[in-house]
Formats: structure tokens, C-alpha cells, sequence
């Protein structure tokens, strides 16, 4: 690790997000790829049935999937999320993650 971030290989490499967080059986695992002052960068790999409790966050974040599907609940609204598509999570409007089949996701927290 150097500075406030994961060294992942040379700053100019080209990375493969999906490749960054592997799946493990009943667990989600993440991986955090940049640390500023302004937000994070995170690579998470849900197993298909986990997800995150509902949460707040004081930040708005983008979620980007990179591969499978999720119901993403903004404000008790469920939002089918897929490959490829993104969804915004509002500052401090409660949200929950789950599974509906396994998938990796970005995760942009912007403060």
C-alpha cells in the first residue's frame, strides 16, 4: 500500500475491476481501490442470497454493476439492477443490497 490507496500495479495499468474481489461461499468480500479526501473506490463480490442490512450513508454513492444482479431498495423502493447498469444511492436515505444472483460491483462513495 502506498499513499491512501491499495497499489493495485503501475497507476497507468489498465485493471480488470472484476478481477480485483473473488467470490467466496456465503460471504461478500470487498476490496478497497482508492482512498481521497473527496470518496472511495471499492470492488465488492456478493455470493448469490447475501447482501447488506438496510443502512444510511452521510454520502452519495454510485453503484455500478460489473457482472450478475441485484435488488438494489432505495427509501423501501426494490430496484433490479444487472450487468453492466448503475444505480445512485442518495445521501442519507436508507438503502440495502441483496444477491439475487452472484455479482461484483463498483462502489463510488462521493462525500
Amino acid at each position: 500500500m502506498t499513499g491512501d490507496f491499495i497499489q493495485i500495479g503501475n497507476l497507468t495499468d489498465v485493471i480488470k475491476l472484476k478481477d480485483l474481489a473473488a467470490y467466496q461461499d456465503h460471504s461478500v468480500v470487498s476490496r478497497e481501490i482508492i482512498r481521497k479526501p473527496a470518496g472511495t473506490m471499492t470492488v465488492f463480490a456478493f455470493d448469490q442470497g447475501e447482501g447488506l442490512s438496510e443502512h444510511t450513508a452521510p454520502f452519495d454513492a454510485v453503484v455500478f454493476l460489473l457482472e450478475g444482479e441485484a435488488e438494489i431498495t432505495i427509501d423501501h423502493k426494490p430496484y433490479s439492477v444487472k450487468e453492466g447498469e448503475m444505480i445512485i444511492m442518495p445521501a442519507h436515505k436508507p438503502h440495502a443490497l441483496k444477491a439475487m444472483t452472484k455479482y461484483k460491483m463498483l462502489l463510488v462513495m462521493i462525500k
